[in-house]
């Protein structure tokens, strides 16, 4: 295959969708990559590393998404990307398609290969092109909520641990997956008061345990949510259904009842938000004022820590990338359960039924 690497057009989006090593294994396994030029400048990667690695210099993204069978990007194609898809085409990326009716849409109407980075599931569990963004997105809300505190911020002036003979910030986590136990990690180093929320208690059990007590567990519930995020200086929002939209879990009225200048920071705004008042925003600008709570609902947080996060990224794509570009989605899907379950839209039929339900469309189970 013709394996195409464009720059990322999302306001501030620093991530490239394959690192120079990633490169040089597709290339040994015999395809060909193009990579648009000062693609990977935003994560510290130079032209000349893809070059030495074997991948060949396109001057624009019309000629990388003109070329390529198969796309590899990081973050879901914008309408300045729909004309460039090509009928048949493999796009290899996050799509958080759910929440984005207009994209689906489009990837349908271009009849696209939709593969998407976070519905690749394994038979045995787990969401492993999700996880290391999610790592991240979890450790940086912990970062982003305590400078969000700052009164220069909107914050309530609040230092999130702190001092001898004042009271530490009050954090409530809602989500116990991967953000949440990275949100709390950072937290409870930061000496915050960490209270994490979560529907599954064979969960809440391991985090009782490998926090060691340090982090008040609760059974997340409408009573709880409403005790917990009532109460607290930071909010973090970390619930996911793969490939569905959201809940609002955090409604507006139990904002009005936090304290002016409290923080909430949605972490599942990339599929809606699970925080009522959330709508996205952008590294340029990430926060907005609203019931007089400080919102930090930025849809690509680790865009920010761009080096970290490319080389987090492509450790865990590249594996599922080169299974596709050697055998084609068709063949992969057939070998890989993980793979099958990432292709969201295929030729023109959209065959994930999580965002088909989350945007009322039909859809067909997909057939190899």
């Amino acid at each position: 295959m013709i394996i195409g690497i464009p720059t990322e057009v999302k306001v501030h989006e620093y991530r490239v969708g394959m690192v120079p090593w990633g490169v040089r294994q597709l290339v040994e396994h015999g395809h060909q990559v193009v990579v648009q030029q000062g693609a990977g400048l935003g994560s510290g990667i130079k032209d000349e590393a893809y070059q030495q690695a074997g991948a060949r210099i396109l001057s624009s993204a019309d000629e990388v998404w003109g070329v390529a069978d198969m796309i590899i990007k990081v973050k879901e194609p914008l309408p300045v990307e729909y004309p460039r898809m090509r009928e048949n085409q493999i796009v290899y990326t996050y799509f958080h398609l759910a929440p984005v009716p207009e994209l689906t849409t489009a990837v349908l109407e271009r009849k696209i290969i939709g593969v998407a980075y976070e519905t690749i599931a394994p038979p045995g569990g787990g969401l492993p092109c999700l996880k290391p963004m999610s790592e991240v997105a979890g450790r940086m809300a912990i970062q982003v909520a305590a400078r969000s505190l700052e009164k220069e911020h909107g914050g309530k002036g609040l230092l999130l641990g702190g001092v001898p003979g004042v009271r530490r910030a009050s954090v409530t986590i809602i989500g116990g997956g991967v953000v949440g136990t990275n949100a709390a990690k950072i937290a409870l180093g930061m000496g915050a008061s960490v209270t994490l929320l979560d529907v599954d208690l064979g969960r809440l059990e391991y985090l009782d345990h490998i926090f060691q007590g340090a982090v008040q567990t609760v059974f997340s519930n409408p009573v709880s949510i409403e005790e917990n995020v009532v109460q607290a200086d930071v909010v973090v929002g970390a619930v996911l259904i793969p490939g569905a939209k959201a809940p609002h879990l955090v409604t507006r009225e139990l904002l009005r009842r936090m304290e002016p200048g409290s923080v909430v920071v949605d972490v599942a705004v990339d599929q809606g938000g699970c925080i009522e008042t959330c709508r996205p925003t952008t590294h340029e600008h990430p926060t907005f004022v609203e019931e007089g709570v400080v919102h930090y609902c930025v849809a690509n947080m680790p865009g920010a820590v761009a080096h970290t996060s490319t080389l987090a990224l492509t450790n865990t794509t590249l594996p599922y990338g080169i299974q596709i570009a050697d055998l084609g989605v068709e063949g992969a899907a057939r070998r890989s359960p993980a793979i099958f379950s990432g292709v969201n839209v295929y030729k023109g039929t959209l065959v994930y039924e999580a965002v088909a339900t989350s945007q009322g469309r039909t859809w067909e189970p997909l057939t190899l």
